[in-house]
């Protein structure tokens, strides 16, 4: 990896500006005690060239171009004004602070930009495609297309978004979920642009160009999120302008109302400069409604910071707004199947009436070898995890809302619901099924012609992290919070009991406009967030203050449909990402309060007490330094789901089975 980023490169000609300003002060200031007034003078004229000649030209080119009036006129001018009135020396710190306030600004932006930037260094450049005859070719990522093949070896990259084909690896997947834990993935499964292959060689199938790839979204996603402005940040814009005219126009009468009054015009002119510079709103930064510079450092430097930071945790906003509208929030309404629960069917229990488990699961897994129904899919998962080969079943056939039929080497086979096996006629009276008897489940029998030889149930689990996520955000505040799905009442009411929701906050079968006037109606008591999949909600998403996309990796649905997308499937994030949105929200309050304070005792202070003009400039500049780092703070937070709290996997209330659940 690169050294340094691009940003660091921006970086350099401020840094050299800011050095000079430093250097001119330095030389103003030690001049006349070495018994050098040339020098003095010297660097004065260094100052006034580095730090004020700069932002003169950007303050005049906004000025033509744009027709605005922007901080650093005001600050050239009150330098300029101090040099006039016999005060180069207050004027020369004045620049020299604004200078290093203003380098400052930029690194802070450019430090929550290059979380971007390590991102796209991160990004492989080549791969090793496999041609038609086996061989293996170094060739550009870019040129790569879907359907093609690459091997990627251990220690590498993944180079492109694609499905594993062959092979088995640990993957380091932290650069695009957050995840610290490295995940085993074998074939069939999805892997991302620049994760970590840790310990296999994969062949692995492009599904997606390199422009097109999760990394590549999350940049673009980011990088527009913060290019948008929250609304503190427009209504700054909007006020900020006219308070700049204010001051100006301000300062201009008093220096007029000071001479009426019969005062010296150097006196006059000084007292005048004096209060451009405290009255200033860079002097102290006024955040959000006062304050014109604002935009360019006390409200970017927290949410930037704010937006680089839940980045790094695998949790992308879509801009300022869509994390102030988070930290206002006050119910949460969820999805249930994908979001709260694992979204895949999981066998809970497994009965044998011959009591040989082994050899049943084998059959059960043989018949559902070739379905690719979800059902089948968790039967194999279970045989697969007990080490069970499962048994050789030909001459499948499928039977549409019953099962399934075969023949293995003892004859028929048949595997179902309660219709097929009354089609066959088979009776599910044993008393060692009374435990599957549950109407929150799923449940296949497996028979031979009229006998039955033994059942599983099967159903979609909670999640290991959404009961302690809804738990911290309850503790966070949070008034209400809704399962909604179009599920079964009593599915519904099993999942949402396992996490510790009142039956009262359980809304089942519902179709998708009525999750839209249930999140309709939870908006009457104050902003509401809705957590879904991103691609069966997008209608609830988008009618929320705040849609949250849950497990979006890979998903161009979710990552479009979503205010926040989290990348990860651990809902523990979304309780952090709530905390980091309420923090930046708090730090922004601070700057505020601070500022809007010390605006009122410079400006006060300058016509009660006579207020130096060096002092002003001292308040001006450090109540914007301190502003910016308070905001960087935010960079140092970052997203992290082991904060909150891990419980056991929840299990459904129900009775036990009498066969250990998978």
């Amino acid at each position: 990896m690169p050294s340094q980023s691009p940003a660091d490169d921006s970086d350099r000609p401020g840094l050299i500006l800011s050095g000079l300003t430093v250097i001119g002060l330095v030389m103003a200031v030690a001049a006349p005690f070495l018994g050098q007034p040339e020098a003095a003078l010297l660097g004065i004229c260094l100052t006034f060239v580095a730090g004020g000649l700069p932002a003169f030209a950007e303050a005049l080119e906004t000025l033509i171009e744009d027709r605005v009036l922007d901080i650093d006129l005001l600050m050239v001018l009150a330098a300029v004004a101090a040099a006039a009135v016999g005060a180069a020396l207050e004027g020369a710190v004045l620049l020299t602070l604004f200078s290093c306030a203003g380098t400052l600004e930029h690194m802070a932006m450019g430090k929550a930009r290059r979380a971007v930037e390590a991102l796209m260094a991160l990004r492989p450049e080549t791969a090793f495609l496999v041609n038609a005859d086996g061989s293996v070719t170094e060739v550009a990522v870019a040129g790569l297309v879907p359907g093609d093949r690459v091997v990627v070896r251990p220690g590498a990259r993944m180079p492109v978004d694609g499905v594993i084909r062959d092979g088995q690896a640990g993957i380091d997947e932290a650069t695009v979920t957050g995840e610290s834990v490295p995940v085993t993935k074998g074939p069939g499964a999805a892997v991302f642009e620049a994760t970590v292959n840790l310990n296999g060689v994969l062949t692995v199938e492009v599904m997606k160009p390199s422009s097109e790839s999760t990394v590549a979204r999350m940049i673009l996603l980011v990088t527009q999120a913060q290019a948008a402005k929250a609304p503190s940040e427009r209504f700054s814009a909007w006020f900020g302008q006219r308070y700049t005219v204010a001051v100006l126009a301000g300062s201009l009468l008093c220096w007029g109302a000071l001479l009426a009054l019969g005062w010296a015009p150097q006196d006059a002119l000084y007292r005048a400069a004096t209060l451009l510079v405290a009255a200033s709103p860079s002097a102290a930064t006024l955040l959000v409604a006062a304050s014109p510079c604002a935009i360019v450092i006390s409200v970017p430097a927290a949410i930037l910071s704010a937006l680089s930071a839940s980045a790094r945790g695998g949790v992308l906003f879509k801009g300022g707004a869509a994390l102030e509208n988070l930290a206002a929030v006050k119910s949460f309404a969820f999805d249930k199947t994908g979001t709260l629960t694992t979204g895949r069917a999981e066998v809970t229990g497994l009965v044998a009436l011959s009591g040989d488990e082994a050899g049943f699961l084998a059959l059960m897994a043989g018949i559902e070898a070739q379905s690719e129904h979800h059902i089948a899919a968790a039967i194999r998962r279970m045989a697969e995890a007990r080490g069970v080969t499962p048994a050789g079943v030909t001459g499948i056939t499928a039977i549409p809302s019953e099962g399934i039929t075969g023949t293995d080497a003892s004859g028929p086979l048949w595997a179902g619901n309660p219709r097929l096996a009354v089609r066959m006629g088979a009776g599910l009276a044993h008393p060692a099924f009374a435990g599957l008897a549950d109407s929150t489940q799923t449940v296949v029998w497996l028979g031979r012609g009229a006998q039955v030889l033994g059942a599983v149930s099967v159903a979609d689990q909670p999640r290991a992290t959404s009961a302690a996520a809804i738990a911290a955000l309850r503790a966070q505040g949070v008034r209400t919070i809704a399962l909604m799905t179009g599920d079964r009442r009593a599915v519904a009411l099993r999942i949402g009991r396992a996490l510790g929701l009142r039956d009262d906050e359980i809304h089942a079968d519902l179709l998708p406009e009525g999750k839209v006037d249930l999140v309709a109606a939870l908006r009457e008591q104050g902003k509401v967030a809705f957590v879904g999949d991103g691609v069966n909600d997008a209608a609830a998403l988008a009618s929320a203050d705040v849609g949250i996309a849950m497990g979006a990796a890979g998903s161009d649905v979710a990552l479009q449909a979503a205010d926040v997308a989290l990348l990860s499937e651990d809902m523990g994030r979304l309780a952090e990402a709530q905390r980091l949105a309420r923090r930046t929200a708090a730090v922004i309050r601070q700057n505020l309060i601070f500022a809007m304070g010390a605006m009122a005792v410079l400006v006060f202070s300058t016509f009660a007490f006579a207020l130096p003009l060096p002092l002003a400039v001292l308040g001006h500049e450090g109540g914007t330094v301190l502003v910016v780092l308070n905001g960087l703070r935010l960079l140092f937070d970052p997203i992290r789901a082991d904060r909150t709290p891990r419980g056991p996997r929840a299990t459904p209330a129900r009775a036990a089975a009498p066969a250990p659940a998978a």
